[in-house]
């Protein structure tokens, strides 16, 4: 029987008894059948598909344009606050070094990922550039970042400076130790030189024009080996993006070249359009691109699905039995059996394969088995347990490492970083067991801040946090015995835990939290200390079989009631 008759015989293709020319000859025509009808398509279709591939990637480099400005403003107010604090930048801006102010700063450049740094006196007046040594001594007073840093604030702009034309920069005022005003310090990236822009261009992937006002400052499109700069917006456009302050994105023609452009204009602290930021792609070189590639991937399909269906039949052949029965197993690995056992003797790829298959098995077990022994130390109150991550390797160690981290934060209060309530609530059925086995007391603190809420209202919630954090570093320094638990109850509440002991050692432990919160200075940002008391409710007991956790908690926190109708900051011992 000739080929061209096995091929008009569908029984030769479905029901023939030869496995491997039953995928491999309909595999083979199908494949080839869609490569041509997939050329005929494309070709038909492609003015659409370019047009539509240099849309997404233009919008795709807005969106990180404008992530990439978000990031400039993130950047200097980071450079900015951070050397505001820092000691050796606030003594050397206090004697008015200007060598170690130019040391300082020149080095901190590089660490925040900015162009400048922008060094005044108390009045504004330019102390140091570190993009300009030769220009000091000026007022930048009424430049708006300098302005609210003489005022206090720590404020964010896009701005034309003295030096720098279109910038991003921060300011942020430097005090003495006594809260004296020393200086401003103002961090900023230029966008307005040539390294800016080829340094965006290379994040972007698009050609880079920077605008001050109608005209062309830095670019990095290029005519006659010379970039295209002091040349003017077309007026159109000016009065779209200047005057009406509105983003522009379509096509364009500049010297003889068709870009698809988009302008995003910089609005400064006056609310005006002082500059824009252009992104453009050459339409022709991208769809020339975009077709020869097409082309050539057809060429090259259409010769290597030739070549490859005749390597199919032999490889199929020697491997289709093999891969089938180590798929089946995979199939059982994949519905989660892990239990199967993986036949590895042979020694080629797949036996390799099988003793991969095997290795990710036991690693998988080993993860699960470690994950289920975390679990149930946590749940049986010991919550200080981790996994034991160092004999996994590669993703897996990262992934172990993972799931330890997110459970050892599930059992962790965010904000002061102790124990939380489902922490404490494992603990406590721990020691609650331990205390009946034993027959020895245990006694609990539920404690609450006094009038956190009108703190809170008077003094705002960063204050209340800043609050809370102090509290919770007063408990976790007053309770020092290894069995003893502390942890955050809930809101403004605090709960304590205290194995063996009795009611006169509770009343003791909480009258030393008491007096020591009393006694705490909570730093505040307007430099004025904050003062807190607490009120604390006790209980004490020696749990018997038929007792439970739950009336064990109510009796303390019906201590602490009484603690706060008797007037707060007290100790009552139920």
């Amino acid at each position: 029987m000739s080929i061209f008759r096995a091929l008009a015989d569908k029984t030769f293709f479905f029901h023939g008894r030869n496995f491997n020319t039953r995928i491999i000859v309909p595999t083979v025509l199908v494949l080839i059948a869609l490569v041509i009808a997939t050329n005929i398509f494309y070709f038909t279709r492609f003015s659409h598909y370019s047009r539509q591939l240099i849309d997404d990637k233009l919008n795709a480099n807005i969106n990180s344009l404008n992530q990439y400005l978000t990031e400039c403003k993130n950047n200097t107010k980071a450079a900015a606050v951070s050397m505001a604090i820092n000691p050796s930048a606030i003594r050397a801006i206090a004697n008015k070094d200007i060598p170690e102010i130019s040391r300082i700063f020149t080095a901190a450049k590089e660490l925040y990922g900015i162009t400048y740094f922008t060094i005044t006196d108390n009045k504004g007046i330019v102390l140091l550039r570190t993009h300009g040594y030769e220009k000091r001594g000026d007022s930048v007073a009424h430049i708006q970042n300098i302005s609210d840093a003489l005022n206090g604030k720590v404020s964010s702009y896009f701005e034309e400076a003295v030096v720098a034309k279109v910038t991003c920069h921060t300011g942020a005022p430097v005090y003495s130790a006594n809260n004296k005003l020393l200086g401003i310090i103002s961090a900023g990236i230029r966008f307005d030189t040539d390294q800016a822009v080829d340094d965006l261009k290379k994040i972007l992937n698009s050609e880079i024009t920077i605008l001050y006002g109608d005209t062309r400052v830095s670019t990095t499109i290029t005519h006659d080996g010379h970039r295209i700069v002091d040349t003017k917006l077309d007026p159109i456009m000016t009065k779209t993006i200047i005057e009406n302050k509105h983003e522009y994105h379509g096509e364009a023609e500049l010297l003889g070249t068709k870009y698809d452009l988009f302008y995003k204009p910089l609005l400064n602290p006056k609310n005006s359009v002082f500059a824009t930021i252009s992104l453009a792609l050459p339409e022709t070189e991208l769809i020339f691109h975009s077709k020869k590639t097409l082309e050539y991937g057809l060429l090259l399909g259409l010769f290597g699905l030739l070549a490859s269906s005749m390597l199919l039949y032999y490889i199929i052949s020697s491997i289709s039995a093999p891969i089938i029965k180590l798929s089946t197993e995979m199939q059982q690995v994949a519905n989660g059996n892990l239990e199967i056992a993986i036949n590895a003797d042979r020694e080629d790829e797949i036996g390799l394969l099988s003793k991969s298959l095997r290795r990710v098995i036991y690693t998988v077990r080993k993860l699960i088995e470690g994950i289920n022994n975390m679990i149930t130390e946590h749940q049986q109150g010991n919550t200080n347990y981790r996994m034991d991550t160092g004999s996994f390797n590669g993703e897996y160690k990262i992934l172990a490492d993972h799931i330890t981290e997110l459970a050892n934060f599930s059992m962790k209060d965010q904000l002061t970083g102790m124990l939380n309530r489902r922490a404490f609530n494992n603990r406590i059925e721990l020691e609650w067991s331990r205390s009946v086995r034993e027959k020895t007391p245990l006694s609990i603190l539920i404690m609450d801040i006094d009038k956190f809420k009108k703190y809170n209202d008077t003094f705002g919630h960063l204050q209340g946090d800043m609050a809370l954090r102090a509290v919770a570093k007063v408990l976790t320094n007053t309770i020092k015995r290894s069995l003893d638990v502390v942890a955050r109850w809930g809101g403004e509440e605090f709960i304590v835990l205290l194995p063996g002991t009795d009611p006169e050692g509770a009343r003791a432990v909480g009258e030393l939290i008491r007096v020591r919160i009393e006694n705490l200075v909570i730093p505040c940002t307007d430099q004025q200390a904050k003062n807190v008391t607490i009120s604390i409710g006790a209980y004490s007991m020696v749990p018997q079989k038929d007792d439970t956790v739950d009336k064990f908690i109510i009796m303390a926190d019906a201590a602490l009631y009484q603690a706060k109708e008797a007037g707060r900051n007290r100790v009552v011992v139920s």
